[in-house]
């Protein structure tokens, strides 16, 4: 496989991974966990989302050579830490918002990602 094929199927890996910490994110908050099943269920939902974004974002890091860049997209791995440790609180947390306060920082510090890597990747000419 080519360098190229192999970076489009870790972004893909990166977008499931966020549509499945969405998806048992909102699990819980609009109240889909009437029975029991589908009350566990949002949390294999949301680690299952985690760990695969965790893995992809490991290895889909920034090969180029903007420093600013490296960094950001460092910080955008750590998005991902955050919420793997957010699926952590889930399971084995004594109070039932500190998962919910993870989620926020790591959407937090993807929004931020979200908006500098565009900019800074254009202000410096960069296009990979």
């Amino acid at each position: 496989m080519s360098t190229a094929k192999v970076q489009k199927l870790w972004l893909w890996g990166i977008t499931a991974g966020m549509l499945l910490i969405v998806a048992g994110t909102m699990m819980p908050i609009f109240n889909l966990e009437g029975d029991y099943f589908t009350g566990i269920i949002y949390k294999y939902v949301y680690s299952a989302g985690a760990l695969l974004l965790i893995v992809s974002r490991l290895f889909s890091g920034y090969k180029g050579k903007n420093d600013r860049l490296r960094r950001l997209y460092r910080i955008e791995s750590w998005s991902a830490i955050f919420l793997c440790v957010a699926a952590f609180f889930m399971f084995y947390g004594d109070a039932a918002r500190d998962w919910l306060a993870f989620t926020l920082a790591g959407g937090a510090i993807q929004i931020y990602t979200s908006i500098m890597i565009p900019y800074v990747a254009k202000k410096s000419g960069t296009t990979d």
